[in-house]
């Protein structure tokens, strides 16, 4: 059994550095990058249903019990589906700690005045508070689940033109939103020079609290003294785009899911997993489809990717001192210092 439960894992844990320049991120790898998840959507207790039906009625929305499902993969919140009485499917997100809740308001605030942007489709919050978000489910299936075991499975061709084109045009159409139509949601705002400074803060935060490998932080130390590395401009990025958030038909990008992440930042953040998990003839066959779409990138828009990914490890590190939770505190541990 896999997590395919109409594709809504959220926010799970990432964080493994890779070595080299080249694409294909194996399945260890994959599964390092969803440390911290359980990779399990299951049928749930009858406690848990008889509660999440109770608060999504107190919402007004009356769901069967016999259809509820829940996805445990991600971190920030607790994610069921469930079809109400006249047949129609929802996604359900319950936050599992008070601090997500001010930060779901600016996904909302920006999903709102995205979905006009964009041709692929977004969520459509049509309940949320504090305790629960709801919305109609999406088009298209799950790109890539987790099974019982954790392990990777893909149910599309990565390497396949159709979907390179696919991912390019979703991007270039994303980073080439005006800033200006989505700064006042609250989501966070960098020039160039900041995105370097802020990752040059987070890596120095991680440092301080947990012991890191000597060779990762002089790795970083080279590639952030390195200008040919940075952006020299900034768009509106998701954050975490990656076939798990992505619902697919075949090849073709139908709907993308959780926002929590999105920013005005480095466009480079978008193409991190797709280049560790890919051949470079894939990726460069992305890249130029984006940049005929109008994007701009880099000249060394590959190797900035491999540095990128190698900081999921510090993305991991600063999330677990968030939340304090010990098995996510080992577990960054780990990570930083392989």
């Amino acid at each position: 059994m896999s997590t395919s439960i109409g594709g809504v894992p959220d926010g799970a844990a990432v964080g493994h550095p890779r070595s080299g320049t080249g694409g294909m991120l194996g399945s260890s790898g994959l599964a390092l990058y969803f440390s911290g998840a359980t990779g399990k959507a299951r049928i749930m207790e009858d406690s848990a249903i008889d509660e999440i039906c109770a608060l999504a009625e107190k919402h007004g929305l009356e769901l069967d019990p016999h259809s509820l499902t829940i996805n445990e993969l991600g971190l920030d919140f607790q994610v069921a589906i469930g079809t109400t009485n006249t047949g129609d499917s929802w996604v359900l997100r319950i936050p599992r700690r008070p601090d997500v809740t001010e930060r779901a308001a600016i996904e909302g605030r920006l999903l709102r005045r995205l979905a006009p942007h964009l041709d692929v489709a977004i969520p459509d919050w049509k309940i949320h508070s504090d305790t629960l978000i709801a919305y109609p489910l999406l088009p298209g299936e799950p790109g890539l689940t987790l099974t019982e075991e954790g392990q990777p499975q893909w149910h599309f061709a990565l390497e396949s033109r159709e979907y390179a084109h696919s991912l390019a045009d979703f991007l270039a159409q994303l980073h080439a939103v005006d800033p200006t139509e989505v700064i006042d949601s609250g989501i966070e705002v960098f020039t160039p020079s900041s995105v370097r400074q802020q990752k040059r803060e987070d890596i120095a935060r991680v440092v301080k609290e947990f012991e890191v490998s000597a060779e990762l932080q002089e790795r970083w130390s080279r590639w952030l003294a390195d200008d040919r590395y940075w952006p020299e401009h900034t768009t509106l990025t998701h954050g975490e785009i990656y076939p798990a958030h992505q619902l697919m038909t075949g090849e073709r990008i139908d709907s993308i899911l959780d926002w929590t992440t999105a920013a005005i930042g480095d466009p480079a953040r978008d193409f991190v997993f797709h280049h560790a998990s890919v051949s470079a003839t894939a990726f460069n066959a992305t890249v130029d489809r984006y940049v005929a779409q109008g994007g701009v990138v880099g000249p060394l828009i590959a190797e900035h990717c491999v540095e990128l990914f190698s900081t999921a490890a510090v993305d991991y590190g600063l999330f677990a001192l968030q939340t304090g939770n010990a098995e996510h505190l080992k577990a960054a541990a780990a990570q930083l210092n392989p």
